[in-house]
C-alpha cells in the first residue's frame, strides 16, 4: 500500500510539472517585494528621514553639486558632492555609528553615495528614495544658500 501512494505521487508530480512550477514562480514573485525591500541599499522615505533626524541625531549629506546646493536643500544638510565624497565624509562625520543620510535631487548619487559610505565603514548610511524632489512632495521644508 505505501508503494502505490508513493507512486501515485511521483506520477502527480510528473504529470503537473508545469502547474507546479508556476505555482512556485508566481509565489517567488509575490515573495520578491518583501525580499527586495528589506534587503535595498538603505532606501528610505522623506517620513523615515524625519525620524531619523529627530529620534536618531541622524547627519544629512546633500551629494549635488554646489550649485544645486545653493538652489535648495534640507535644512541642517551637509553639502559634499559625490565627486568629494570619498575624501570629505571622513572629516565631516566623524562618528561612523551615527545615522548619515544621503539625498540629491533624484535619488541616483545618493544609493550611489551610500555605497561609498558603506566602504568607509559607515554601516548606518541610507539614501532618501527620491531625493530632494520627494523631500518636497513630502512638503518638507527646504532652504535655499
Amino acid at each position: 500500500m505505501a508503494q502505490h501512494s508513493k507512486g501515485s505521487k511521483v506520477k502527480f508530480l510528473i504529470d503537473n510539472w508545469m502547474l507546479i512550477s508556476v505555482a512556485l514562480a508566481s509565489g517567488g514573485l509575490l515573495v520578491w517585494p518583501l525580499i527586495a525591500s528589506s534587503t535595498a541599499a538603505g532606501n528610505l522615505s522623506a517620513a523615515g528621514a524625519v525620524q531619523l533626524i529627530n529620534r536618531e541625531k541622524a547627519v544629512v549629506i546633500d551629494v549635488c553639486e554646489v550649485d544645486e546646493f545653493a538652489a535648495g536643500h534640507v535644512a541642517n544638510s551637509k553639502n559634499i558632492p559625490f565627486g568629494q565624497l570619498e575624501d570629505k565624509l571622513p572629516s565631516t562625520v566623524k562618528n561612523k555609528a551615527l545615522p548619515v543620510i544621503f539625498l540629491c535631487q533624484s535619488g541616483a548619487r545618493a544609493a550611489r553615495a551610500v555605497a561609498v559610505a558603506k566602504k568607509l565603514g559607515y554601516d548606518q548610511a541610507q539614501s532618501l528614495t527620491g531625493g530632494l524632489k520627494a523631500w518636497r512632495e513630502a512638503n518638507l521644508p527646504v532652504q535655499k544658500a
